[in-house]
């Protein structure tokens, strides 16, 4: 009675992790943890008084869909942040409420992928395992997409098949990419529209790190659907409050775009899917209108990424992402620089083939290791130190 999906799913990166540092302990007292995206700042005070303004609150059922303020928050920040026009997002077509954009874009490739025979996913690797693992249990085939330095870490759309995108129902991109930080163009993200509309496929574009930018605010899916038809046909994004506001247990996100795709959505949700509490959605709709806390958020990793600048430049291959919080870093062998940083120095970071849905020794995420800038300061300095010495005497 058992799923037999399940045996084509490797186990999740953190529990990969975990079982490969149990083999040996760390020094005592010197552990730092730079594996996991997590931030690791206060999330600003506006959070629970909003919530606590709303307590009378949980005794009710929320929508569905999210609250018409939550949507309407939504749409506004929409606009703002990507110079749409105004009204092209409708709160109630084209935006939803999600506990956390995991759960929408698990469920998404089972809404897309029937009566295709086996189709395929698109995605970039190194992957966001969840991708992966929606593909694979909604019975759809996912094909990775090698997004290295040499493509500038995003799939390259001129080297896919066109054989492959007839039988393609689901593209998903991230951007700014996780892990690499690379941010895709507008003009990128216009020829992955126009590939979409062309082939018939759904573009699922991840901007959960669209506000942790450095130099520059990113271009978003939306923007570019507008700009190839004048409508979101076959697009969705994904936005989170987790690294934008620093508030991943608020668990809340949002999906915007394809009307018809945001009503199956809400169908499916209706019976899978959990909803947010009301006062919860009131702080989520609070920290959507409010763009003080990100841009003091966004100089707080600023300061980290000189830090690393500083002490990685010119070797491991570092270069100063355009967005999110990791840095990507070729070791040559990420899971032994993994646990030579563990047992030597305490420091818990993330091979990079645990981010690729194949162990095949080609995996692009291979001589690499992910490191999460997520500490105070002090604290990702004094790690970074210590990485750097325990590397370079390897």
């Amino acid at each position: 009675m058992r799923n037999d999906r399940l045996d084509s799913l490797a186990e999740f990166p953190f529990r990969r992790l975990a079982a490969l540092l149990s083999r040996e302990s760390a020094p005592p007292g010197r552990v730092i943890d730079l594996a996991l995206g997590e931030p690791r700042h206060a999330p600003p005070p506006l959070l629970a008084e909003t919530v606590a303004a709303h307590a009378h609150l949980w005794n009710r059922y929320p929508p569905v869909p999210g609250t018409p303020d939550f949507r309407s928050a939504v749409a506004d920040w929409l606009t703002r942040r990507f110079d749409l026009p105004a009204g092209a997002v409708d709160p109630d077509r084209h935006v939803a409420s999600l506990a956390g954009t995991k759960e929408g874009l698990y469920l998404l490739p089972s809404l897309v992928t029937s009566g295709r025979g086996q189709p395929a996913v698109l995605m970039p690797d190194p992957v966001y395992a969840v991708y992966f693992g929606g593909a694979r249990m909604a019975g759809a085939e996912p094909v990775l997409l090698r997004a290295t330095a040499a493509t500038g870490f995003l799939p390259d759309l001129d080297a896919i098949p066109t054989a492959l995108l007839d039988r393609t129902a689901l593209f998903f991109l991230c951007t700014p990419a996780n892990p690499q930080g690379a941010v895709a163009s507008l003009d990128y993200l216009r020829r992955a529209v126009r590939l979409a509309r062309r082939h018939g496929f759904l573009l699922a574009v991840d901007e959960c790190y669209s506000e942790l930018w450095d130099k520059a605010a990113p271009a978003g899916a939306l923007e570019a659907a507008l700009a190839e038809d004048g409508d979101f046909a076959q697009v969705l994004v994904f936005h989170s409050l987790s690294k934008r506001s620093s508030a991943a247990g608020l668990r809340s996100g949002f999906v915007a775009g394809d009307p018809a795709v945001i009503a199956d959505l809400l169908r499916l949700r209706a019976y899978a899917s959990p909803v947010q509490p009301l006062p919860l959605l009131a702080a989520a709709a609070a920290l959507w209108r409010d763009e003080t806390h990100v841009e003091a958020n966004r100089s707080r990793y600023r300061v980290k990424f000189d830090l690393a600048e500083r002490r990685l430049s010119n070797r491991f291959g570092f270069y100063r992402p355009a967005g999110g919080f990791f840095l990507w870093l070729d070791v040559g062998d990420g899971e032994a620089a993994c646990r030579r940083l563990w047992s030597e120095g305490g420091l818990r970071v993330l091979p990079g083939a645990y981010l690729s849905g194949a162990d095949a020794p080609a995996s692009p995420g291979r001589p690499y290791i992910r490191v999460a800038l997520v500490d105070e300061p002090e604290t990702v300095d004094a790690a970074l130190a210590r990485m750097t010495e325990l590397l370079e005497a390897a």
